[in-house]
């Protein structure tokens, strides 16, 4: 009987300690712009390099490669106090529609996804082509138009880079729309330090808030993070634009995965309703609104990790889209978001 209540004992204490290793919302901090030492550009992706150095990454630079940002942040509260960019890094090759950037510390190399041309290709420290690049499998090619490769990521405790399929790829089926209420299915692609593809996992979006006409429409993951604990966090985001733009949201769920062997599947392995996706826990979830008095609207498109607070909570920066400031409403909002692990 003592053997059996120790057994019990043993494994509440399992299931307790596995419920706390997740992830845990602290609070969110409010979004800033920071119009002086940030000029209007198409930001799209963010990586920490040292200290408040951060490279970013644009959709629409003219050539291919990574601005440097300084970023700083309250060491208490995790808000933002200070954002500028410092310039441009870059090489020749131009129009990859550039949209996941990631850091090797080991290296001091950056790798750039470029939606393009579903390719992630590596640059050194001033901007410059290496020649190397990631082995990315053939499935990837099947993304459709603008919904490749908008994320990336490094692991430098597991040596691994993560992206993933924005949006669902033409072999797995229908995209979701704003009509539609499909919930997309993206494919989950980790590489080893030897830039080779190691495990693919299926994970399945939240469906559509939307369900009526709109003008623009983008349904998709558009961003992955890895906090070194061998779990990632995944930035859901909904872009709703109705024709008369008064009403337009983006609607932003943060969910956190950790990928698991018994959950890997191969690169000819179908989606469908009875696929084992990757087991999802919410963060966190807010929305940006266009309306007559609230023009908040943010598409957040980077996202990485930023300093560690005094208490030991982290902060995680994110970074919007603001298309060049289109028509002078859109906006280049910065945002933290404070978590513990």
């Amino acid at each position: 009987m003592c053997n059996y209540k120790l057994l019990s004992l043993i494994l509440l204490i399992c299931i307790f300690n596995t419920v706390n290793a997740q992830t845990k919302f602290i609070r969110e901090c409010r979004q800033r712009e920071f119009r002086r030492t940030v000029p209007a550009g198409n930001y799209s992706g963010i990586a920490h390099i040292v200290d408040d150095k951060y490279a970013v990454v644009s959709d629409k630079s003219p050539n291919d490669g990574f601005y440097v940002f300084t970023i700083k942040v309250d060491s208490v509260t995790g808000e933002l106090i200070d954002v500028k960019n410092d310039g441009f890094r870059g090489d020749s090759l131009c129009c990859g529609d550039c949209e996941g950037i990631a850091y090797c510390p080991n290296t001091s190399t950056f790798f750039i996804s470029r939606e393009a041309d579903a390719s992630i290709v590596e640059y050194d420290y001033d901007g410059k082509l290496t020649g190397r690049r990631l082995n990315v499998p053939h499935i990837y090619k099947n993304g459709m138009g603008n919904y490749g490769f908008e994320s990336l990521a490094y692991d430098v405790q597991a040596g691994l880079f993560w992206t993933i399929s924005e949006s669902t790829l033409s072999c797995d089926g229908e995209q979701a729309t704003s009509l539609n209420g499909v919930s997309n299915k993206l494919r989950l692609q980790s590489f080893d330090i030897d830039l080779q593809p190691k495990a693919q996992y299926a994970y399945l979006m939240d469906s559509p808030t939307a369900h009526s006409k709109s003008s623009e429409y983008a349904m998709g993951v558009s961003e992955v993070l890895a906090l070194g604990n061998g779990s990632l966090l995944v930035l859901e985001r909904e872009f709703f634009v109705p024709n008369s733009k008064i009403g337009a949201f983006v609607r932003c769920n943060l969910y956190e995965v950790v990928p698991k062997d018994e959950y890997a599947i191969t690169e000819d392995e179908a989606l469908t309703d009875g696929t084992m996706f990757l087991p999802k826990h919410l963060i966190c979830s807010f929305v940006t609104n266009f309306k007559l008095f609230d023009r908040s609207i943010a598409n957040y498109e980077g996202m990485c990790l930023g300093p560690t607070l005094v208490d030991g909570s982290k902060t995680v920066i994110l970074v919007s889209d603001s298309q060049n400031q289109y028509a002078r409403v859109l906006k280049d909002w910065f945002k933290t978001i404070v978590i513990r692990y």
